[in-house]
């Protein structure tokens, strides 16, 4: 079975590297991320390997407050971006909060619990610190 393609996108002063696409929905979610400072943001290319989506986006938030605040703030982004309303999972607790985008999967975690569940792991690849 073909594995997917996973690229980090760096954060901090320049924009977020993008995984070879011209993609609009990915485009405003990984900026959304770098403007909330989310850490360790990795994005998994799925087109044509998956057909839940064409890209997974995980990236972690220093606090509860923190993930709860970027998933509302990026659904905002994406409502007033023209892409609809996303579906917010997970926003009561915030420890582990999925925004799915259509098209891209975002999961958001508290470190301790992105560590616990390792996504990266579980989808083939290495984890934040290998793909860093």
């Amino acid at each position: 079975m073909p594995q997917a393609q996973i690229q980090p996108a760096s954060t901090g002063t320049a924009p977020p590297a993008m995984v070879d696409s011209d993609d609009p929905l990915l485009t405003l979610i990984l900026q959304s991320l770098d403007d909330d400072q989310a850490q360790d943001l990795v994005t998994i290319d799925l087109e044509g390997k998956s057909s839940i989506a064409d890209f997974m986006v995980i990236a972690s938030g220093r606090s509860t407050r923190q993930v709860a605040a970027m998933a509302q703030k990026l659904g905002e982004r994406l409502k007033h971006g023209g892409f609809g309303n996303p579906r917010i999972e997970g926003l009561p607790a915030a420890d582990w909060v999925l925004v799915d985008a259509g098209g891209v999967i975002v999961h958001l975690f508290r470190p301790e619990v992105r560590s616990f569940y390792n996504l990266e792991r579980m989808w083939g690849f290495d984890g934040p610190s290998g793909a860093a």
